[in-house]
């Protein structure tokens, strides 16, 4: 049985593809943590909602809610930045499977014909022995 050529080039697809597979969990983890923070955030502005009794409150009060409206658009930016990181992430990996399953077709179709021509070469032995037990019979039958 005759080895596959492509192997070697099937066995780097993988490779490749387990990197994207690889690349896109540690994307969408990312983007798991910043949906995390940001809810937190989101936590952090409703627990400074309480009223400010005096003037100094209110300042800190605002001081709080600017810095922590400032951290959420660099959140929301980051975020955004992650999404289009997974989304690239995503059409890597289907683009890397792709390939993979292009050459594992040719190696399916590559054992088909490997076990056609075994089970030729099987026919043709056969062939050849029931010849001859046709020719032996012929002979036999003759003498």
């Amino acid at each position: 049985m005759a080895v596959f050529g492509l192997a070697g080039l099937l066995r780097i697809r993988r490779l490749k593809e387990e990197r994207a597979a690889h690349e896109m969990v540690r994307a969408r983890s990312r983007a798991s943590e910043l949906a995390h923070e940001r809810h937190q955030l989101l936590d952090q502005l409703d627990d400074h909602a309480h009223e400010a009794r005096d003037v100094r409150g209110i300042h800190a009060l605002s001081a709080a809610r600017a810095s922590t409206s400032g951290m959420l658009a660099d959140l929301e930016a980051l975020s955004l930045t992650q999404r289009r990181l997974v989304a690239e992430a995503e059409d890597a990996h289907r683009e890397a499977r792709r390939e993979v399953r292009a050459v594992e077709k040719l190696e399916e179709k590559h054992g088909e014909q490997e076990r056609e021509a075994e089970l030729r070469g099987e026919q043709t032995i056969l062939d050849e022995l029931a010849a001859r037990a046709r020719l032996r019979l012929q002979q036999g039958a003759t003498e």
